[in-house]
């Protein structure tokens, strides 16, 4: 895996579904809730045994540092607000100096949860709340990242995650999502481009304790980075992080990965252009995403390392074995030569993802990607 990050030719092309969240739930065989609210397993032990039940190369984004701040910090307490069959709405309370932030999740109990209420309601009068939950001076425990490094071992690479500034993230931050994140991008620039300061100054101090600590990789995750900005934007938000984590995991040897689910093509282009990126996923086919594989390992693959893209619905949920292995193969006739590319889906694969489908991948994947 770590091999064809960089991207070199390995003895044979990884193949590493994206299941990070809903399949291992699932395999679990116990309310989501258990999972996501209670711990219980943590979630990256339940991705674990979904490598061993599958039987595919383990990629984790799950190793985490645990950011300890200096001075005065937030606590945060839980209130369940509703308990039915179905879900359990927590109220999540923020405690900062500067006073509360609050946001309400929804845990399903067969489905990852989802924000029904979220923490910015005014800009201007949450910033300096929000400053407290993005510190730039803390200490980091790395006993979470050792214990799941450790547990994986060598069923597969383990990495730790960083987000990036810009409509990605605020999409989750502010009430009203991205059309409320927009007006403020629009209507408050000066208190935007603090905040935008305030998740590049915490993102690129958090890096710097993960490279530190020494992690498989580096994975920088940023959903619909495209999706949900223009290019402009990507620029004008995103891209200084982008280059500066980049250049931090390329200065420690360790690979730099970026996640961006949608439209992604253009995004390939400005990596591996203008950052020291190592890899990049999940190259989707459209109408979810605008990628065309074999395009991209030709203009590109010389410089960068793909991971992708098998199509989540059409194929993996909704498609036979058959169709399966056909696009697998279709993949890795498009990309897998000379190396620098992993088998995998086009973004996460659904709860319901057939098991032999999945299995089906791994097979066709170790009988037909031999070097």
């Amino acid at each position: 895996m770590i091999t064809a990050f960089m991207n070199r030719q390995p003895d044979t092309v990884p193949v590493s579904p994206d299941m990070s969240n809903m399949v291992p739930a699932r395999l679990t065989g116990q309310p989501f809730w258990d999972i996501y609210l209670y711990n219980d397993p943590p979630l990256e032990d339940a991705y674990i045994e979904a490598v061993k039940h599958f039987g595919f190369d383990g990629w984790s984004d799950k190793g985490v540092l645990t950011v300890i701040p200096c001075g005065d910090g937030v606590s945060s307490k839980d209130r369940v607000l509703r308990w039915t069959d179905d879900e359990i709405l927590v109220e999540r309370i923020h405690r900062t100096p500067a006073g509360d932030l609050d946001e309400v999740i929804s845990f399903a109990i067969a489905d990852p949860p989802t924000k029904v209420r979220k923490m910015v309601k005014n800009l201007s009068e949450d910033l300096p709340r929000l400053a407290y939950l993005y510190p730039t001076e803390f200490q980091t425990d790395e006993r979470p990242l050792r214990r799941h490094m450790e547990a994986m071992g060598e069923l597969g690479a383990v990495g730790g995650v960083v987000g990036l500034p810009g409509m990605t993230t605020f999409v989750d931050l502010f009430e009203g999502g991205l059309e409320s994140a927009t007006f403020a991008y629009y209507d408050q620039p000066e208190e935007f481009a603090k905040l935008v300061g305030l998740v590049h100054d915490y993102t690129i101090a958090y890096a710097r304790a993960l490279l530190a600590a020494r992690p498989d990789f580096v994975l920088i995750g940023a959903s619909g980075l495209l999706t949900l900005q223009s290019p402009a934007m990507v620029r004008e938000l995103a891209l200084p992080t982008i280059q500066a984590l980049t250049s931090m995991a390329k200065e420690a040897g360790i690979p730099s990965h970026l996640h961006s689910c949608g439209k992604q093509s253009w995004l390939v282009e400005l990596c591996a252009t203008e950052t020291d990126l190592n890899s990049i996923e999940p190259l989707e086919e459209p109408p979810m995403g605008d990628c065309d594989l074999a395009e991209i390992k030709r203009n590109w693959g010389h410089r960068i390392a793909l991971k992708g893209n098998l199509h989540t619905t059409r194929v993996m949920l909704h498609g036979t074995p058959d169709q399966v292995e056909e696009a697998a193969k279709k993949a890795m006739d498009a990309a897998a030569e000379g190396g620098g590319f992993v088998l995998s889906t086009g973004d996460q694969c659904g709860r319901d993802t057939p098991d032999e489908n999945i299995f089906r991948l791994v097979e066709v994947a170790r009988r037909y990607g031999g070097y």
